[in-house]
């Protein structure tokens, strides 16, 4: 296993659908305040302001637990979720102290997580119709993993589902939120690749993976067919979309050949969060074509196109 990922769940084979996930949105689920409290949190978010005055601050999604059961007619996997923000992130996840918390909340909680913000991610193993799996060069400007290979994906907007007001747990309603988190990785791809969402399948959870970069902050991996090939999706792409200053150039990988990725050189050119996808999408072999071929030579990687 990389030493910057880590699986925190895998989804039964072939992934599960919207229907088969639930949601318990809770405070208790929220992270802990810190020892001595949360003023170290705020001198982090405006000495950052300082330097990157063009970031905001943003609710987002934080995952606490997730647990998943067998029941008929099929697997349920239900996720306990807070609600934290992306201050909290920088000044959690992000700090130098990072180790730290997670050490302390070991002491104090018995949980390495209790006092980080830990927001949760989505990323979408996008598959074109010639079986091509879709990655992005960050931009030099993202202040995450800048340059890096990354898939499609971001965050489920907790303010998506409380527009004009500031979301609050009682207003959440898990079932509303388990959609935004399927709905949310299929809007990254139309803003981030510039595909309609009518090519697009709907999303298969493949598991939940944790960057340990970032003190394991978690995102959780999708599995998400367009019935367009590498060529059209090329196409789309080159013509911009609403995102498409976070990345340079899209690359193209056979779907046959990602099993063998961490033995090229592309692998150390991912984030982390682009190897969490891949570990996860490797340990579903009916999602891949190519998955039962005995001989497989190494990824042939097509960079397309660059912006």
């Amino acid at each position: 296993m990389d030493p910057e990922v880590s699986l925190l769940l895998l989804c039964p084979l072939g992934g599960l659908s919207q229907e088969q996930v639930a949601v318990e949105l809770s405070p208790a689920h929220d992270r802990r305040p810190l020892p001595g409290g949360d003023k170290t949190i705020t001198d982090i978010w405006e000495t950052r302001l300082q330097t990157q005055p063009w970031i905001f601050d943003a609710p987002k999604f934080r995952l606490h637990s997730a647990k998943l059961a067998s029941s008929s007619p099929g697997p349920q996997l239900l996720l306990q979720l807070g609600l934290t923000s992306y201050r909290d992130f920088l000044g959690t996840n992000w700090s130098s102290s990072a180790s730290w918390l997670r050490q302390q909340g070991v002491t104090d909680w018995g949980d390495k997580q209790a006092y980080l913000a830990d927001p949760l991610g989505v990323g979408a193993s996008l598959v074109t119709a010639d079986d091509f799996l879709v990655f992005l060069r960050r931009s030099q400007q993202v202040a995450e993993a800048p340059g890096l290979v990354d898939i499609p994906g971001g965050h489920p907007e907790p303010q998506a589902l409380c527009p004009g007001g500031s979301p609050q747990h009682k207003d959440l309603p898990g079932e509303l939120v388990v959609r935004e988190l399927f709905s949310s990785v299929l809007q990254e791809i139309c803003d981030e690749v510039n595909l309609p969402l009518h090519t697009l399948s709907q999303p298969l959870l493949l598991g939940i993976a944790c960057n340990e970069t970032s003190a394991g902050r978690a995102s959780a991996e999708f599995y998400v067919q367009c019935s367009l090939t590498s060529e059209e999706v090329r196409r789309y792409y080159m013509n911009g979309g609403p995102e498409a200053h976070e990345s340079t150039g899209i690359i193209f990988v056979e779907t046959q050949k990602v099993q063998r990725l961490q033995e090229t050189e592309m692998w150390a050119q991912l984030c982390p969060s682009a190897k969490g996808a891949i570990l996860l999408y490797n340990r579903h072999p009916p999602l891949q074509l190519g998955a039962g071929k005995s001989h497989l030579s190494h990824p042939s990687v097509t960079a397309l196109s660059q912006r």
